[in-house]
């Protein structure tokens, strides 16, 4: 079992589509692929699983222990296999104020090369300051090779390689400026997989694309080896039988978490409140986030799933999105008001949007939550709505990144409980 990082100096550079990329052309090859994506991600991950047909575990270095890491890096391979990661955001950075959980720590801990995709539109002998800078910034870090992306032509890859050629680095692949390579995309990133109007033929012409330089011997030379798996500790679930919100609407659970329940018993049954479906008889509910607020006038118009929410027995959790449609009315950006569930004493907007954005360390302040979340949580908030009314106790005590103070989050109200956080783990 063996591995590489894809990153890149910055957001933007093309992270995605090469990742993309070589997961399909690696699969068409017959190689036993898979992917993961630093940090937390719920979007990535999807497109990763429709390239290569295998899971794609989030590997986050802030909020996760060593031993998780290595147990979901390992994940399902048997025998032999090919990891590929790709970071998020620029290679170095991560949570202030040390730059903790960036893609740099994931090389540093699991001790694989970076594969570094570099946006060469707009540069020629610029190039090799850049990559050298990036190579030679930290020795814990080996940058191993180099993707070039947005290459204009010929002329222009001959200059860039000729450029790169005393750092003594591989070039492992020139990919050419494609308008179809572009992705579609919405307020919180990219589309998501299962929306995606022709993914399989966006798939097929990207690994096509990178396929016509991509030298695959060389890159498959540099990955290395897995670190041996440990047994990491798992989120206990907080119920034998769990419903859980999934459709478009509420796409954003982190698997780890379901699979953590699931292996020590506990049966998680689906349902999809875009299609009405009424609650499954559960002692649990999770809602998790998505885009809620894209779909608020068909939810507010699924009288079986809001009856089937406000009837059950069942304790409920609702994370962001989730937490929204709790509440009392959610207002989408061309401000039209929509019902909710009502169990909640909680009014938010999109009319006027305000990124809400950063990791949190979480301590529950009480509430029915058991299981998973009786002691610290490590997560994240990532959202554009604006809380217009809250009352009610708090769900949770809140830091950042930094274990600065915030203002508690979420409510709680007898079996109900929400807040604009997602729980990535176990705080360890």
């Amino acid at each position: 079992m063996r591995g590489l990082i894809i990153a890149a100096p910055s957001s933007g550079a093309g992270k995605t589509t090469v990742t993309l990329a070589l997961l399909r052309l690696l699969s068409q090859r017959g190689v036993a692929v898979r992917g993961a994506k630093s940090g937390p991600d719920y979007i990535d991950p999807r497109f990763h699983e429709a390239a290569c047909g295998a899971p794609c575990p989030n590997l986050d270095a802030w909020a996760m222990g060593l031993a998780r890491l290595r147990s979901l890096a390992v994940g399902a391979f048997a025998g032999e296999g090919m990891l590929i990661i790709e970071g998020a955001m620029g290679l170095f950075d991560g949570a202030p104020p040390e730059g903790r959980g960036a893609v740099a720590d994931l090389a540093r801990l699991m001790d694989l090369p970076v594969v570094l995709v570099v946006d060469a539109g707009r540069m020629a002998g610029s190039v090799a300051p850049l990559v050298a800078g990036f190579a030679g910034f930290d020795g814990a870090v080996h940058v191993a090779g180099v993707i070039l992306n947005n290459v204009g032509s010929d002329r222009h890859e001959v200059m860039l390689r000729r450029a790169l050629a005393p750092l003594g680095l591989p070039v492992l692949a020139a990919l050419r400026r494609d308008a179809a390579l572009a992705q579609p995309s919405r307020h919180l990133g990219l589309r998501q997989a299962g929306e995606h109007p022709a993914l399989e033929a966006f798939l097929d012409h990207a690994a096509a694309s990178l396929g016509e330089s991509l030298d695959v011997d060389a890159l498959l030379a540099l990955a290395a080896p897995l670190p041996a798996p440990c047994k990491a500790p798992r989120m206990r679930p907080p119920a034998q039988r769990i419903a859980v919100a999934r459709d478009v609407a509420f796409a954003f659970a982190y698997p780890h978490m379901l699979d953590d329940w699931r292996a020590q018993g506990a049966e998680v049954a689906p349902f999809s409140p875009l299609a009405d479906g009424p609650v499954p008889d559960a002692d649990f509910v999770y809602l998790p986030g998505g885009y809620p607020e894209l779909y608020a006038s068909e939810l507010a118009r699924n009288t079986r799933f809001l009856s089937s929410l406000r009837d059950t027995k069942a304790e409920i959790y609702g994370e962001c999105g989730g937490y929204m449609v709790l509440g009392t009315g959610l207002t989408d950006a061309d401000g039209q008001r929509h019902e909710m569930a009502g169990l909640l004493s909680l009014e938010t907007s999109f009319a006027e949007r305000k990124l809400h954005l950063g990791y949190r360390q979480l301590t529950p302040l009480g509430g029915p939550l058991g299981g998973p979340f009786t002691g610290p949580m490590m997560g994240h908030e990532f959202h554009y709505a604006t809380t217009l009314e809250a009352k009610g106790a708090a769900l949770w005590q809140a830091r950042d990144a930094e274990g600065t103070a915030l203002p508690d989050m979420g409510l709680r109200a007898g079996r109900i409980s929400g807040s604009f956080a997602h729980v990535i783990d176990t705080a360890s």
